[in-house]
């Protein structure tokens, strides 16, 4: 089920599913460990005898977030029981604390007993083995703990600090299904302790006046000890719940508007999303550096593995998309990461934890008994792609000075090693992870990796090295284009395969990614060749049902909805892949009236969000439904990369309007002065 929004501070990270349930609870890093390993965080009212859990039949729920903070707002009703629920949540944006706050409505317009129940099921570490929870008399609250993990469950309601009532027990042992079926009739056991597969729940007692409203408050502290939590919920009775949630509203929202853009090409809903992508993305990014992919925990069910680790490749395009909106902090939290897990031979590896060490990988370092790179060498390329526009932007010398030798002389000389005879890419795996060979994005990417190479050499005062990069940029160039082209299809191949005299098999599959050829400086957006290509994307790969969007490439399998129709429905339409179609267009635009096509696609990704803003990574070509993870941190960079790239391009048609009616003679003076 798709994740919905998400809060988090960069170092907690507070997943909840369609059905307002907390799924997953990452700390201290975004993305690992996930605590809850997927399981269900229950929330359930019991109101005059009767109980329902927030995932019933008989709720209606809205969840979206707080205008252009990282504050959710969230509204329940049920009118069986008689009340209307509006919660908010929010990690502290500087402590490890999560909060929601529940305001409780009565709507049967008389006096109501009514208490709130809050579910705990957490495997620390990733594992129920060896957990504790306890009631802590210290705090009136309860602990699950397990080595150095420890989290508090706590709250307040509105006059006292406490819990009213709290279970603890097995889960998923024999018979156990867990604390939360002793909640369903409205008292819990107050049992003081439990150990090993367990679980707890707490609950607040409420009364109502007749159309009257009651508030509590519920937190979750995180810390390596037992003194750490007990501090952190002292800091927050010293500050109170209300004022630390109050300011983290304000944080976020300061942070997401800091810069000032100009949106007004762009209707209200469009620049909402942006606004809105942004925090989404931070919510996926650790303080340390790593940019997630995506933090979903029930794709584990489809792959059997997670998307929460750090791809150089999606980092590197994140990256530039955090660049173009003036979040220069989080880029060189990002390079420096990649400063420190590069490896010594100048590439990337794979992916990584956000702890930097190597994660789980699915490319050998053995082919037909010789040992070979498990690499997708357009993921070492991108990060100096990336590393250059940041530098362009923000001119930070100082920062670059140490990043130089490792992420851009040691790399840009590794990818001069690692090219065949003809001057291509030696094979690796390509961006989808599915092939080995050599791919037309990857080529793009390393051709755009050097030219940053020797624009940075340049710089530094290395006239000869950047000498080499761009001979080895343009000798690439033209190794493509002799090797990739065929002006009878009208096409590049998307990938060569060595065939061992010199040659290459080549495979002409329409491929989305092909718009690497204009966004990384290859080839202009308006070349002939460029243009056929994407032409081609636009008819071949765009999905002709109710859905619309545009799919990675012809008879895509991955997660794949039809497989027969497939010229209605080539594979379920992507968020970037449409995206990058639209960047095409804002391209080579010439005037804003071509430019405004390029807004159809930045609407198709609005239609496609869920109502809190949240972009999947694919949808049903059928339905709509999302598909595979959700947020992708991908799909929401992208989107804000392509409203910057409109947004720009824009104000260059609207100055060249505006300098060209300023040269224009002032038809008043002409005349005077023929007179």
């Amino acid at each position: 089920m798709p994740r919905n929004i998400p809060v988090g501070n960069g170092e907690m990270l507070v997943a909840f599913d369609d059905l307002y349930r907390i799924r997953d609870l990452h700390w201290p890093n975004v993305g690992m460990p996930n605590h809850t390993c997927g399981h269900l965080q229950r929330f359930g009212v019991w109101a005059d005898g009767q109980f329902a859990w927030i995932d019933a039949s008989g709720w209606h729920r809205e969840l979206r977030y707080k205008t252009d903070t990282m504050v959710t707002e969230v509204w329940l009703r049920h009118e069986r029981l008689g009340i209307q629920l509006l919660c908010h949540d929010a990690v502290d944006y500087w402590s490890p604390v999560y909060f929601r706050s529940v305001e409780v409505t009565d709507l049967h317009d008389r006096p109501r007993d009514v208490r709130l129940f809050f579910h705990q099921d957490l495997s620390i570490d990733e594992s129920p083995v060896g957990d504790t929870v306890v009631y802590d008399p210290r705090t009136s609250g309860v602990i699950h703990f397990k080595d150095d993990c420890y989290f508090l469950f706590n709250g307040f309601d509105g006059s006292n600090y406490g819990i009213d009532a709290w279970a603890t027990g097995a889960k998923r042992i024999g018979d156990a299904e867990g604390t939360w079926r002793d909640a369903e009739d409205g008292l819990l056991s107050r049992n003081a302790i439990a150990q090993g597969s367990v679980d707890s729940t707490v609950g607040f007692n409420l009364t109502l006046r007749p159309k009257g409203t009651e508030r509590i408050v519920y937190w979750i502290a995180a810390g390596h000890t037992h003194q750490e939590v007990v501090a952190l919920d002292d800091k927050v009775r010293a500050k109170t719940p209300q004022r630390m949630m109050s300011r983290t509203e304000a944080y976020w929202r300061l942070w997401a508007t800091k810069e000032g853009v100009d949106f007004s090409p762009l209707p209200r809903h469009l620049r909402d999303l942006y606004v809105r992508s942004g925090l989404i993305v931070r919510t996926q990014i650790d303080n340390h550096g790593a940019i997630i992919a995506a933090n979903d925990y029930d794709i584990t069910h489809f792959a059997g593995d997670t998307y929460s680790y750090m791809w150089p490749r999606d980092g590197a395009l994140v990256a530039h998309a955090l660049v173009l909106a003036g979040q220069s902090e989080l880029s060189r939290r990002f390079f420096t990461f990649c400063q420190r897990v590069i490896e010594k031979g100048g590439y990337f590896l794979h992916k990584y934890h956000p702890t930097g060490a190597l994660a789980s990988t699915w490319h050998p370092w053995v082919l037909d008994g010789k040992p070979v790179l498990p690499i997708q060498q357009d993921e070492t390329a991108l990060v100096v792609w990336a590393l250059r526009r940041h530098f362009e932007t923000y001119r930070d010398v100082e920062f670059i000075k140490d990043l130089y030798n490792p992420l851009v002389v040691d790399t840009a000389t590794w990818m001069l090693s690692y090219r065949d005879h003809n001057g291509l890419p030696l094979p690796s795996w390509d961006l989808w992870e599915e092939r080995r060979g050599v791919h037309l994005f990857t080529v793009c990417a390393v051709i755009g990796a050097l030219q940053a190479a020797a624009d940075f050499a340049r710089d530094f005062g290395a006239l000869d090295r950047a000498a080499e990069f761009s001979e080895g940029a343009n000798r690439m160039r033209g190794a493509m284009l002799r090797h990739f082209w065929d002006s009878n299809r009208g096409l590049f191949a998307r990938m060569a395969t060595p065939t061992g005299d010199g040659g290459y098999r080549l495979d002409f599959t329409v491929d989305a990614s092909a718009y690497a050829l204009f966004a990384f400086g290859v080839l202009p957006a308006d070349d002939p060749r460029v243009e056929s290509y994407m032409k081609a994307v636009g008819e071949r790969l765009w999905v002709r049902t109710h859905v619309g969007g545009i799919a990675r490439y012809q008879n895509d399998h991955y997660h794949q909805v039809e497989r027969h129709n497939l010229d209605e429905v080539p594979g379920n339409p992507w968020v970037i892949c449409t995206l990058w179609y639209a960047q095409w267009v804002i391209e080579r635009a010439t005037n804003l009236t071509e430019l405004e096509r390029a807004k159809e696609y930045l609407e198709w990704c609005q239609a496609r969000a869920m109502p809190s803003g949240v972009l999947g990574e694919q949808y049903d070509p059928r339905t709509g439904a999302q598909i595979s993870v959700s947020p992708l941190t991908w799909s929401h960079a992208t989107y804000m990369t392509t409203v910057q790239r409109y947004l720009r391009r824009h104000a260059s048609f609207t100055a060249a309007a505006r300098a060209s009616y300023a040269a224009q003679p002032d038809p008043q003076q002409s005349s005077g002065a023929s007179a």
